[in-house]
Formats: C-alpha cells, structure tokens, sequence
C-alpha cells in the first residue's frame, strides 16, 4: 500500500491528524457500514481521543477538501460513499490510536496489514511535521542574523548618503566673509 495514498485520505479536524470511517472501510477493504458496526459493538474501546463523529460543519469543509484534491487530481476516482453522504450520517473520524483499535476489532489479516501501513503513514507526517518546524527555526535564526547585519549595513550607508547631502548643501550656499578677488 502506497504511503501517499494513505497521506491523502489524512485530515486534520480539531487540532488531531484523522482519518474517516470512509476511507478506512475502503482501505480495509471492507463497507463502511461493516466498520461503523463493528465499532458500535465496541464502542467502549473509542475514547474521544480515538474516535469521535465530525459535525455539520466539519465535514463540509472536509467534503469541499476531498472536492477540490479530485479536481486537481487527473484520477476520476470519487467513492460514491463520499459523493452521496449527506449530513444525515455524519463520518466518524478515528485518530492514529482508533486506526489501531480498529484493526483489532475487525481481526482480519488485511486489516492488520492495513494498520501497520496507515501507522506508518501518521508516522511520516509527523516526522514532516518536525523537519519542517526544524528547517522555518533555523530560517528565523537566520533571517534575524542577517537582518541585524543589514540593518547595520543600511545604517552606514543612511550616514553615507547623508554625508554627501551634507557637503552638497555645504558646497552650494554662498559664502559669509572675505571672498578671493573681489572688488
């Protein structure tokens, strides 16, 4: 299973890296209602910081979200679960820790592959996460070092300039005093 077909099917909601009931029932190859059962019967195994259900809201942003990555992907690839929910039944969105509930609640050997595959990918976007927060600190500390030595150069060159206005208004005004060769 492709690491970037999992990132894709990835959201964030609520501050927490998600993915839908939709994309895992499709991932464990298995329907969507098949899983939304199999959770139901184990419910007391999802806590909210495992699994909770998206809002009205959350989910049309999620769905303009889905929309727009189909339109710019080449793929006409669309899950009729996605093009026909309607607010009615929302998704559940489940995080890294529900992903791995789940692969024990459906006990099947796709769905601990499955799992593995899908923790590696939160895996990944998290170690993105930490490089790129790496790679924007050190060019912070760089922008500030450089920002000090240009401020410092732009001051030097402000006095230069200034220097220069100054002999030129020096230069053009007329003399006060004792002038050579006048009459």
């Amino acid at each position: 299973m492709q690491l970037q077909v999992i990132q894709q099917k990835i959201f964030e909601v609520r501050g927490q890296k998600v993915m839908l009931d939709f994309d895992l029932a499709e991932l464990y190859e298995v329907e969507t209602r098949v899983l939304n059962q199999a959770v139901k019967r184990n419910f007391d195994i999802f806590p909210d910081d495992f699994m909770f259900q998206l809002t009205v809201n959350e989910w049309e942003s999620i769905r303009s979200q889905i929309a727009t990555a189909t339109k710019n992907n080449s793929s006409q690839f669309v899950m009729s679960s996605r093009k026909h929910r309607g607010t009615v039944y929302l998704p559940f969105a489940f995080t890294e820790h529900g992903v791995t509930m789940l692969a024990n609640v459906l006990k099947s050997k796709k769905a601990r592959q499955t799992s593995i595959a899908i923790v590696r990918a939160f895996i990944a976007l998290k170690q993105f996460a930490l490089n790129y927060k790496e790679l924007a600190d050190k060019i912070d500390e760089i922008e500030k070092k450089y920002n000090k030595k240009f401020t410092d150069i732009y001051e030097v060159l402000r006095l230069l300039l200034d220097d220069k206005k100054q002999r030129a208004i020096t230069e053009s005004r007329d003399r006060v005093g004792f002038k050579k060769g006048w009459k």
